[in-house]
């Protein structure tokens, strides 16, 4: 599905469940990362969409947890939507969910702008209807992302677009300075014949078949970064600013 673990290790939900969770303090309470999961699950069920599959992963000793859910709530023959999920026990992110994209020919995962779950503290009972206001504001995130994919589609980019397009992307620290040459390879000779074409579409995803090499961390920085550079989430795009 694209969730790749360089760092850390995938594990099911049984494991997950096995994680504990720190001691809460005054001002925060950890949520359990299997809670998480589970509230997610239970929404997506109770809109009626069909689990597709679903790929979790730990990292930093299970203080972070990331994965993605793959649902069949698509008209597009080309990706599945998915929803992304992201939770620490470490402070360092709250709990989180995107709307993304599960492109067919590749599995490269493409995220939107995130609606995160701002409350740290929190029970399960609120956690339940965070996101259940969450998924149902991930359907007008999923429209924005495959309109805005759809775009990406049709414009063209010469070599010394994408030539500038990938220092961009290395100082706003999307992919490291040492990856702009595996990004270009990518994007000069695509693993995947969909992508041949030299749109913005397939430099998109040439940036993405990189970030299958990364923690889930690093991952998670990078499709945010993506995000903005371009403009998956329906505002203009930073890669192309004039």
């Amino acid at each position: 599905m694209g969730l790749m673990m360089s760092e850390g290790k995938f594990v099911g939900r049984d494991e997950i469940a096995l994680v504990s969770t720190p001691a809460a303090t005054a001002s925060w309470k950890p949520v359990p990362h299997v809670e998480v999961i589970d509230a997610v699950t239970d929404v997506v069920r109770a809109h009626n969409w069909q689990i597709l599959d679903e790929q979790y992963g730990l990292a930093r000793d299970g203080q972070r947890m990331f994965g993605v859910i793959r649902i069949n709530r698509t008209s597009s023959s080309e990706w599945s939507r998915c929803i992304g999920i992201r939770n620490s026990h470490d402070r360092t992110i709250a709990v989180g969910l995107s709307a993304g994209i599960s492109v067919h020919v590749c599995s490269n995962l493409c995220f939107g702008g995130s609606t995160v779950l701002k409350r740290r503290h929190t029970s399960r009972i609120e956690l339940n209807g965070l996101v259940l206001e969450a998924v149902n504001a991930l359907e007008l995130e999923f429209l924005t992302l495959e309109n805005v994919a759809e775009e990406l589609k049709i414009d063209e980019l010469n070599d010394d677009e994408v030539r500038a397009s990938l220092v961009v992307a290395a100082e706003h620290q999307a992919i490291p300075s040492c990856d702009i040459l595996t990004v270009w390879k990518e994007f000069k000779h695509p693993r995947h014949e969909e992508f041949a074409e030299p749109t913005r579409w397939s430099l998109l995803n040439a940036f993405t078949e990189t970030a299958k090499k990364y923690s889930p961390a690093r991952a998670d920085q990078c499709y945010r970064s993506l995000t903005r550079l371009f403009g998956l989430d329906g505002k203009p795009a930073e890669l192309w600013k004039r």
